[in-house]
């Protein structure tokens, strides 16, 4: 079957409609959501069931890079500054250091047991060194998997930020497959360039971005989203045109505008989490329709192979190295390693060889979409059993316990208190979101003439006005009673 304009809704809806049923349905029996997004589109696929025939890396590598940006761009807003400061630097490492060395490894192995090059082996290892962010926050959330100490930031701290390393890094390989006589060592200025950039870029984005949103009154709350989405493509696109890593900033813009004060902000983080699982479930989709079954099954024994040493030994490496400047825990450091899920992004950046028409590229995206295949299928299925197996994993009662639960238990970290606001109040006339409540506190509700206000970014504050103040850290109480009366 063909796809034309009068059927692509059709056949888009439908397609949409069975890999959210099989994902449904796969949750219970442990199996990840996101293989079965990409089952349903090998099954529709030209040699499935469904005979649509598609066959545009180009097409597939533009769905791509739309869904990163809102993958990585979501996975930012809800981060948390407070849980990723305590392990930023072992991120930074595992996303750095850890994806050049996995590169290296899987590349230096490919060498050798194929007919490829070097250069050709270190772009399949470029491809496959970054582990996916669609693939470990989906994972990590749809468990619910409760980690100790900071596993779980660190893990998706890592899985957000890697893949502008990787990105660069197959670019990179790519440009000296392409052109044997250019020097190694010319892409290392490169990189810093577009690190700098795009790192710079981000929080400038974040920063303006924050302006716009709580500055511009657009009367709908439902176009804030639509304003973001904006700023989120106008960030990424601008970044790339400046010599930056788009998606570094995309990320890092996410970051920023997730621990800001935003007018709606509940709306635009709810929005974009169902619009990543949506780019999610599209990306794996297209990606699956991609993919001939008989190309890929000529390699199953060179994927297997490369697939045995990125999972048993590159990963483990990289890890240990990246992590050996700081102290954790042995048993906690193999699952880091264990959490190496490859997905959609190698699959992705195995496009760009493909359209470049480099000899080996059709090879390569069947290796890199085997190994990917054998990696959400082997680490994904396994990760609260090994969690469990190495102790890493918090009990069931300390997981399950709902945020009303934490607020009401005694030794929650969670404090309520009522602030009046008097007749000298500086908050009087201004916007929540324009006051200057420190991080980790929130108005969680506003008494006012014996009625009660849920309050919004845009919602002004009054005389007489009673606050009622959640926070973190009950010292904030007094910094926040001093500021408003």
């Amino acid at each position: 079957m063909d796809i034309t304009i009068e059927n692509i809704m059709l056949i888009g809806s439908i397609l949409l409609f069975i890999s959210i049923l099989a994902g449904k349905t796969s949750y219970r029996f442990g199996v990840p959501t996101l293989l079965l997004f990409l089952a349903v589109g090998m099954l529709a696929g030209s040699e499935g069931i469904g005979g649509i025939y598609f066959d545009e890396p180009k097409i597939a590598q533009f769905i791509g890079i739309v869904a990163l940006n809102f993958i990585l761009f979501s996975g930012g807003l809800d981060t948390r500054w407070k849980s990723i400061q305590p392990v930023l630097w072992q991120g930074i490492s595992l996303s750095t250091l850890g994806v050049l060395i996995t590169a290296l490894c899987i590349g230096t192995f490919a060498w050798q047991i194929t007919d490829f090059t070097l250069m050709e082996g270190l772009l399949l290892g470029a491809i496959i060194s970054s582990t996916d962010a669609a693939a470990v926050f989906s994972i990590l959330r749809s468990k619910n998997l409760a980690l100790k100490s900071n596993l779980r930031p660190t893990l998706e701290l890592e899985s957000g930020s890697n893949d502008p390393m990787a990105y660069f890094l197959t670019i990179a390989f790519l440009s000296l497959v392409m052109n044997p006589e250019d020097s190694v060592w010319s892409i290392i200025p490169i990189f810093f360039l577009q690190i700098i950039i795009g790192g710079i870029a981000g929080f400038v984005f974040g920063y303006l971005s924050k302006l716009v949103i709580n500055r511009i009154k657009l009367g709908f709350e439902g176009l804030y989203p639509v304003l973001v989405i904006s700023l989120m493509f106008i960030t990424f696109s601008a970044t790339d045109a400046m010599g930056g890593n788009g998606f570094l900033a995309v990320y890092l813009c996410g970051v920023f505008l997730g621990n800001q004060n935003l007018i709606h902000k509940n709306t635009v983080i709810k929005m974009f989490d169902g619009l990543a699982w949506l780019m999610q479930i599209i990306l794996f989709l297209t990606l699956g329709l991609l993919v001939f079954p008989s190309q890929v099954v000529p390699v199953v024994g060179i994927g297997l192979a490369i697939a045995a040493v990125l999972i048993f030994v590159a990963r483990p490496i990289a890890v240990f190295l990246s992590l050996s400047f700081f102290k954790m825990k042995f048993r906690r450091r193999l699952y880091i390693s264990w959490v190496g899920l490859r997905g959609a992004v190698p699959i992705v950046f195995a496009t760009y060889p493909l359209i470049a028409g480099i000899e080996k590229a059709n090879l390569i995206f069947n290796i890199v979409f085997f190994v990917s295949l054998t990696s959400v299928l082997v680490q994904g299925t396994s990760l609260a059993a090994v969690a469990h197996w190495f102790k890493v994993s918090l009990p069931s009662s300390e997981k399950k316990l709902s945020p009303v639960d934490k607020i009401l238990m005694d030794e929650s970290k969670s404090h309520l208190q009522e602030i009046d606001i008097p007749q000298q109040s500086i908050a009087i006339g201004k916007r929540i979101v324009d006051l200057k409540i420190p991080a980790g506190a929130i108005i969680a509700m506003i008494t006012r003439n014996n009625n009660f206000i849920t309050p919004k970014g845009d919602t002004v504050v009054e005389e007489n006005d009673i606050l009622l103040i959640l926070t973190e850290d009950r010292s904030n109480f007094l910094e926040i009673k001093k500021y408003l009366e």
